[in-house]
């Protein structure tokens, strides 16, 4: 019995029986449905952040394509406004080529119409200066000779064409 007196023995019995009080307690049970639990928990938070994760992908992927629909809706009305502006363009000269053929027309006539003006203001002249040269010229030989045949005659035939 000597083995009774040795520590370790009393050691390894202490130890069978701390170990058999917590089987007995069915502590190993507690522990493990303990670990279960915190397992579980641990497996719904992965479950919960891999769902996390397939949304913001998912969302990532809605953004990427609405950012490519607004970059395609941007570049299509930025070439609608080019296409407008060169539309607007083209307009404008020809209706300026028009507005400016239609001035120079319009000038054209303007010129015309003062160049005949001035033209007959020309022959009114030159013949109211004839008439008065005319006038001059008779009533000098009038004076000079009171009757001359030549400008009876010329009256008389003023006379007729006037009355007649």
């Amino acid at each position: 019995m000597a083995w009774l007196q040795d520590a370790h023995v009393w050691e390894a019995i202490g130890l069978a029986v701390f170990i058999g009080a917590l089987v007995w307690l069915k502590v190993p049970g507690m522990a493990m449905a303990a670990l279960d639990s915190r397992g579980a928990k641990i497996q719904a938070q992965l479950d919960e952040a891999t769902k996390l994760r397939e949304e913001a992908q998912a969302l990532l992927a809605e953004i990427k394509t609405r950012r490519e629909a607004g970059e395609r809706q941007a570049a299509e009305m930025l070439a609608q406004a080019r296409a407008d502006a060169e539309r607007l363009a083209a307009e404008a000269k020809v209706k300026l080529d028009a507005d400016i053929k239609r001035r120079q027309q319009l000038a054209e006539r303007r010129i015309a119409l003062a160049e005949t003006q001035a033209a007959a203001e020309v022959r009114a002249a030159a013949a109211d200066l004839a008439a008065e040269a005319a006038e001059s010229v008779l009533a000098a030989r009038i004076a000079v000779a009171k009757t001359d045949p030549l400008v009876d005659q010329s009256l008389e035939k003023l006379g007729e064409r006037f009355r007649g």
